[in-house]
């Protein structure tokens, strides 16, 4: 039986080159949690393994259905609520909503039935932070990131400039697409796509 695979079904979202592109990103469901603090605290750890718990029983529900798919990457839309310049901004006060791509046949009530069996069985509290949300991002610039995520500040430069170049403006939440595990993968070979919503 195959798997609904969404990176492949969406590969122009889930690739990008080390030069800024534009793209038309479609409306789509998305499992998420939105939380603040630094990315290397616990609560950054314990949102991303609720996120996932979440994902892996959903998917299990919809196997059962022969309707498979595969847990795509994790993704993060990113903002500060105070004025001044985003990475001038103490990272304990960055706001960040993780989300993980879910098929579009995935409605909300069997996901609600798949987070209160994850809960019964893992007992993670934030699970009962984790919904099913919409997100149409619509025309955006998209580049590559390789390297560590402390080194991002030089392609998000390069992405910036060809917004100028091209006359637009932003409009909306900066987004970033893990490609990479970074358990498993050397900080100078991770890939993350950086993609910023236009206008």
């Amino acid at each position: 039986m195959s798997k609904t695979d969404l990176t492949k079904v969406h590969r122009e979202l889930y690739t990008a080159k080390v030069q800024p592109a534009l793209i038309f990103v479609p409306a789509g469901h998305y499992l998420a949690i939105t939380g603040k603090g630094d990315p290397d605290s616990p609560v950054f750890a314990d949102s991303t393994q609720a996120l996932y718990t979440a994902a892996y029983s959903i998917k299990n529900v919809y196997k059962q259905s022969a309707q498979d798919f595969t847990v795509s990457k994790l993704e993060g839309t990113w903002w500060v609520e105070q004025e001044g310049y985003p990475l001038d901004i103490p990272r304990a006060e960055w706001c960040w909503q993780l989300l993980i791509r879910m098929p579009d046949y995935v409605i909300n009530p069997v996901v609600q039935q798949a987070l209160k069996a994850a809960f019964v069985k893992k007992q993670l509290p934030l699970l009962q932070q984790v919904s099913l949300i919409t997100l149409a991002e619509g025309r955006s610039v998209q580049v590559l990131h390789t390297g560590p995520y402390s080194e991002e500040p030089a392609t998000l430069a390069i992405m910036e400039e060809f917004i100028r170049k091209e006359g637009l403006a932003y409009n909306g939440r900066h987004h970033e697409i893990y490609l990479s595990d970074p358990r498993k993968t050397a900080p100078a070979k991770m890939k993350t796509i950086l993609r910023q919503p236009v206008k």
